[in-house]
């Protein structure tokens, strides 16, 4: 699995919008500021972020940007995925889906959709809440999956 500066990126964008006040917008120029990112990059994955329903936006004066919903209830799963084009350890697999003419002959692909599989899981249950809190929650602490 390679997640891209993108998806690197809007997770820190969201995660820095959630340690501000939620009722106030944040703009892009105080993200880039404090994340020592580009402005024209940050636009273009807030945009993204906020097309897909994570972020509202407000323009003028005290206009950017700020979370549509409370830190708990974002995986960083469903972040990821909405800035990430695949997630998947190899390129054969886009999700659950195979897309390689030799699966059927395929020895590892059991192996690459149980890692995928398990991947998922946690990302889905780690919280924007839990990585500000700076915890992990139980349930990935129990997969033991590295070890």
């Amino acid at each position: 699995m390679n997640i891209t500066t993108k998806g690197r990126y809007a997770l820190r964008i969201m995660l820095d919008i959630a340690q501000q006040h939620t009722e106030h917008y944040t703009s892009i120029k105080e993200i880039a500021r404090r994340q020592g990112i580009s402005v024209k990059y940050l636009e273009a994955i807030a945009s993204t972020l906020n097309k897909a329903g994570l972020l509202e936006s407000s323009r003028g004066k005290n206009g950017g940007y700020r979370l549509s919903r409370d830190p708990e209830d974002y995986s960083v799963g469903s972040i990821l995925k909405e800035t990430e084009a695949n997630l998947s350890s190899v390129p054969c697999l886009k999700g659950q889906t195979v897309s390689c003419s030799k699966a059927d002959q395929c020895e590892t692909l059991p192996l690459w959709q149980l890692l995928d599989g398990r991947v998922d899981e946690i990302l889905e249950s780690v919280t924007l809440a839990d990585l500000l809190a700076g915890r992990l929650p139980p349930v990935v602490l129990e997969k033991k999956v590295f070890y």
